[in-house]
């Protein structure tokens, strides 16, 4: 997935504004998010009617802090009453008319429109997201664990196609030559996971025990989806055992795009056509099919709460790309794969930043994080199924998965659910690769490298 900036924002208001500002997500607790929303195919551009329904968490919550976004605010009203609303390249400020005490909810409704700076592609008849959600509506993109409900009505072209977080309930025609999909959210879902796609794109549907899948052609070249993703009912059946869970009731989509796109949805993934072409010649290498569809057990369902803990997402997937390969062909392709882990384990090491999983400082860049979230993740895996055994790791992994799907995890629920499946203390395992001591000898991060 693309690069996560983790950082806790802090703004700075002018001297007009009441008291300090809080940081992103400070004080409060998002319950729903709901948009009208009308995105222009030919631009990118978008406009909508959004509403935010939140709980005040915090003493004297005077204010909600969003991430920012290039978009214009306007007509923001909390009820019946006006809201002043700041914009500034480090968050998104509304000014609440009076103070909520903690426990009390309330709804802030705005317009917003403009053109976003990231997150929307255009593509050969359509447009997709993915990933910067945040940058198209307003929302809190460095809060995974702040997951909400989501309402997405689609207001698009008569005729065209949608894909979006969860049920498509409702197409109705609207005035204007015009039609509004209602798209409606399964569980509430973190903002980076909130995702949509628009268009003409011929699909090809799928049933099997686990859910629906739909295979959708967002290339403009009549791609041959049967064949392209062929393996794809085989992986969701392999997950869902694994997992102990099926898909969500409103099924799988993976959206094939032109380009080396590879992001993971609520609902959907982005799957870009140069990465299965690479791999056509050898069925075991189809890493982005599986990587991205397993996110939908560990990842979607069950989601880091903070940043730090990403590799229980990232390292945990990795691996059951590792093991799904095991499973379909053979323990040698397993083998293969720990081999590439190792590597990048060693060059990690290499570079003086093989840092603990859970370690939540900035890294020098997105390769040097990605080496230790996602590979070192996934070899700590590898080394945990080696401790405790085959039953008990995956006794453990399922049933940390279905305790937690539609909620918000650490690292030390998952050592717990580990734990209780073997009877062993792993106290030791953890502490040597997941958690900061605090005393790290970091290297110097050359230039100005960001996350």
């Amino acid at each position: 997935m693309p690069s996560l900036r983790i950082v806790l924002l802090a703004l700075a208001l002018a001297s007009t504004a009441p008291a300090a500002a809080q940081g992103v997500g400070e004080g409060f607790d998002v319950l729903a998010y709901d948009l009208d929303l009308r995105p222009d195919l030919e631009t990118g551009a978008v406009s909508a009617r959004q509403a935010i329904t939140f709980e005040a968490t915090g003493e004297s919550v005077d204010r909600l802090v969003f991430s920012p976004n290039a978009l214009t605010i306007s007509e923001a009203r909390l009820g019946d009453q006006p809201v002043r609303v700041l914009a500034t390249d480090t968050g998104i400020v509304f000014l609440l008319p009076q103070a909520l005490p903690p426990g009390e909810s309330a709804r802030l409704e705005f317009t917003l429109a403009g053109m976003p700076a990231r997150g929307v592609t255009l593509l050969p008849t359509g447009l997709s997201t993915g990933y910067f959600a945040c940058d198209w509506m307003v929302c809190l993109q460095d809060a995974p664990g702040d997951k909400a409900d989501l309402a997405l009505n689609l207001y698009l072209p008569a005729g065209a196609d949608s894909l979006g977080v969860g049920q498509l309930r409702e197409v109705a025609p609207v005035a204007g030559g015009m039609a509004v999909h209602r798209w409606h959210s399964d569980a509430p879902t973190s903002p980076y996971l909130i995702a949509f796609a628009a268009g003409h794109f011929p699909a090809i549907r799928a049933s099997t025990p686990y859910g629906e899948l739909r295979f959708v052609d967002g290339t403009g070249n009549q791609a041959d989806l049967a064949n392209l993703f062929a393996q794809t009912e085989d992986m969701v059946a392999f997950f869902s055992d694994r997992a102990g869970l099926p898909l969500p009731p409103s099924g799988y989509a993976q959206l094939l795009v032109p380009g080396d796109e590879a992001q993971e949805a609520a609902s959907f993934s982005l799957i870009g056509l140069d990465h299965l072409e690479a791999e056509a010649d050898n069925p075991a290498s189809a890493w982005v099919i599986a990587h991205e569809l397993a996110h939908q057990w560990w990842g979607n369902a069950v989601t880091t709460q903070t940043w730090a803990d990403f590799w229980l997402n990232e390292g945990i997937t990795t691996f059951m790309v590792a093991a799904w390969r095991e499973q379909a062909f053979g323990v040698q392709a397993y083998r293969d794969e720990v081999a590439r882990l190792e590597a990048r384990r060693a060059r990690l090491e290499e570079t003086g930043w093989d840092m603990p999983l859970a370690w939540p400082g900035r890294y020098p860049s997105l390769g040097v994080r990605r080496a230790v979230q996602y590979s070192k993740g996934a070899l700590f895996m590898v080394r945990l199924r080696e401790l405790v055994g085959e039953e008990a790791f995956w006794r453990g992994l399922r049933a940390y998965t279905q305790a937690h799907a539609g909620g918000t995890v650490t690292s030390r629920d998952f050592q717990a659910a580990i734990e209780a499946a073997s009877g062993r203390d792993l106290s030791a395992m953890f502490d040597e690769w997941v958690y900061p001591s605090g005393r790290q000898a970091l290297p110097p991060i050359p230039g100005s490298a960001g996350n």
